[in-house]
């Protein structure tokens, strides 16, 4: 049994998330199910380093499967170029160790988002950003930032049902910087919650308008209401993933 690992690029406007979901066929999980079960005919389950969120992209999403096929991997390639829908792209395609699992194996994710902070009307890039016109104050949201690093109990910043699993993350880096008439957030850590960098975002864009946060407090507080708001999908990328 072989073990083929991907590195996916993907457009998730169109998409309900990563997960497969019954009954439909617009998740991304469920068309590269379809796609490489029939290019290789025998069925197939596609492992994703992490679920993505409706309407959430990515540039370097990990995925792994096991397969009987005997194609070599320039020719799965090949095949998923030609068969796999325009907003979705496959980078590359190796065999690795049997044992390696794209979720499991992940040492840390990194996540982009974008925030088109101008009057200006953002055309092109609109499906991609956040537009938010109002003047942001980066020095502002960085003190901010600076106490979301390191390792903490990130329940006020997920809007999921843990349960009995544990919410400590820890967050290795988060850089705030100008692009032109971007604001870019960039976060890398060891595992996030559901929604946690979109109200991590949130919350840091309304330090950047003048609102305090209080990020020890909301710490302590512990409920999702303490923290800010949550910010669109469209401006969230999945940019790289780490391991061993």
């Amino acid at each position: 049994m072989r073990n083929i690992r991907l590195i996916l690029a993907y457009d998730g406007t169109r998409y309900r998330g990563w997960q497969r979901l019954a009954g439909a066929d617009n998740t991304i999980q469920g068309k590269l199910e379809q796609t490489i079960s029939r290019l290789l005919a025998e069925p197939v389950q596609v492992h994703g380093s992490g679920r993505t969120d409706a309407g959430v992209h990515a540039l370097g999403q990990v995925a792994n499967f096991h397969c009987q096929s005997a194609m070599p991997c320039p020719q799965i390639l090949a095949g998923l170029g030609q068969y796999l829908p325009e907003d979705i792209g496959v980078l590359s395609c190796q065999e690795v160790h049997p044992r390696f699992h794209a979720r499991l194996n992940a040492l840390s994710k990194t996540y982009l988002y974008r925030v088109w902070n101008s009057t200006e009307p953002c055309v092109f890039q609109r499906r991609y950003v956040y537009r938010m016109p109002e003047a942001l104050d980066t020095a502002a949201m960085e003190q901010a930032a600076a106490h979301l690093l390191g390792k903490h109990d990130f329940r006020a910043f997920s809007t999921g049902k843990s349960g009995k699993k544990s919410t400590l993350r820890t967050i290795y880096r988060l850089e705030i910087f100008r692009e032109g008439p971007e604001v870019r957030f960039l976060v890398q850590g060891d595992g996030f919650l559901y929604n946690m960098v979109r109200i991590m975002v949130g919350t840091l864009l309304e330090a950047g308008l003048g609102r305090k946060q209080d990020i020890p407090e909301i710490f302590a507080a512990g409920r999702r209401e303490a923290a800010g708001y949550t910010v669109p999908a469209s401006g969230l990328f999945l940019q790289e993933v780490t391991y061993p």
